[in-house]
C-alpha cells in the first residue's frame, strides 16, 4: 500500500494524530489502510510532524522515497528514526494534570496523585489510536527509555498539548529532568 505526502486541496481534513485540522495547501501525510467497512483502502490523515511522532515507519519510507523537495525532511527523517529506535515513543499523547489519584503509573507502577503532571499513552490498533494509561512525567525517561532526550519528549508533548503555557513547559522541563519516584 502506497502512503503518499501532498498539500492538503481543502482545509476540512482532520490529524489524527492531534485531532487539528490540516489547513489549506499545508503538506500532510496520508496513510493508506485496509478498509474496515468496504473492499479496498481508505486514507488518515496526519500533519508531517505528528505523523514523524505517531506512525514513525510508514513515515520513514514514505520521506525517503519522496522525489520532490520536503521542507524538514531531516527533522521529519530524525523523529520518525527515534520513534523506531525507542518503540514506546510514538505512544506519547501529550502531558496534562491527573484529574484524580486513581491513575496508575504504567512505569513504576504507583498511583499518580490529584494535580500532578502526567503524560497520558495511545496504542495505534487497527487504524486508531486507543487511551492506553499514562506515566509520572518523572518517569518518563525510564519508560520511554529516552534518558537524554529531554528536549524531543518536551517537543512531542508540546505538539500533542498545544495548550500548554511557558509556565507549564518549564515545569514539565524540570520534572523531566528529576529522578522518578
Amino acid at each position: 500500500m502506497p502512503h503518499l505526502i501532498q498539500p492538503a486541496p481543502t482545509g476540512r481534513a482532520k490529524c489524527r494524530g492531534c485531532g487539528g485540522k490540516i489547513t489549506q495547501g499545508e503538506l500532510r501525510f496520508g496513510e493508506m489502510v485496509p478498509n474496515p467497512f468496504a473492499d479496498g483502502d481508505t486514507t488518515h490523515w496526519f500533519h508531517l510532524e505528528c505523523a514523524a511522532y505517531k506512525r514513525p515507519e510508514p513515515v520513514l519510507a514514505t520521506v525517503e522515497a519522496f522525489t520532490e523537495p520536503l521542507p524538514n525532511a531531516e527533522a521529519l527523517k530524525a523523529a520518525a528514526k527515534l520513534g523506531l529506535e525507542h518503540h514506546r515513543l510514538p505512544r506519547l499523547n501529550g502531558a496534562e494534570r491527573s484529574a484524580s489519584g486513581r491513575a496508575e503509573c504504567r512505569s513504576c507502577r504507583t498511583p499518580i496523585a490529584k494535580g500532578a503532571w502526567r503524560i497520558p499513552l495511545v496504542f495505534y490498533e487497527e487504524g486508531q489510536f486507543s487511551p492506553a494509561g499514562f506515566v509520572h512525567v518523572p518517569c518518563a525517561g525510564a519508560y520511554f527509555e529516552t534518558k537524554d532526550e529531554t528536549q524531543d519528549l518536551l517537543a512531542r508533548i508540546q505538539r500533542f498539548a498545544p495548550s500548554l503555557t511557558p509556565d507549564d513547559l518549564r515545569e514539565l522541563q524540570s520534572e523531566l529532568g528529576s529522578p522518578p519516584a
